[in-house]
């Protein structure tokens, strides 16, 4: 069950590539954004790949690393499932998990957020967090 939202960002992917891949197409993709978790100001840096299953179905894993206004580090990685549209825009749902040392953000570590993550056709993002309870 979705509890508490706990962040909401937006941003813009700054690198979009094709890689090398058996079978599929795979994508990279980074972005950078900023916004609020747990209340706090913060900067995101996002590099993920998609694999594209067909018929514009995606596959994606992601790291990034969380930056606070006041000096907070978190890192994170996610996985999801998307589908990619016809002009190029994106839609994300997945899956993802903190691991801090910041006392602010120690709440997030051992649990899992549920996220939305858009990207429209000018590559611009943005990104809403949930707990799972």
């Amino acid at each position: 069950m979705l509890g508490e939202k706990v962040g909401e960002e937006t941003g813009k992917v700054s690198v979009r590539r094709v890689l090398p891949n058996d079978g599929f197409p795979k994508l990279e993709v980074s972005f950078q954004s900023s916004g609020k978790l747990l209340g706090v100001e913060h900067r995101n840096m996002c590099t993920y790949t998609a694999t594209l299953a067909g018929d514009g179905i995606t596959h994606g894993e992601g790291l990034g690393i969380a930056t606070g206004r006041n000096g907070e580090i978190a890192k994170w990685k996610g996985h999801g499932a998307g589908r990619l549209k016809g002009d190029g825009s994106v839609s994300y749902r997945g899956m993802v998990q903190y691991e801090t040392q910041s006392e602010v953000w120690k709440r997030l570590n051992g649990i899992a957020l549920a996220f939305e993550y858009e990207v429209d056709a000018e590559g611009n993002t943005r990104t809403a967090y949930w707990e799972w309870k």
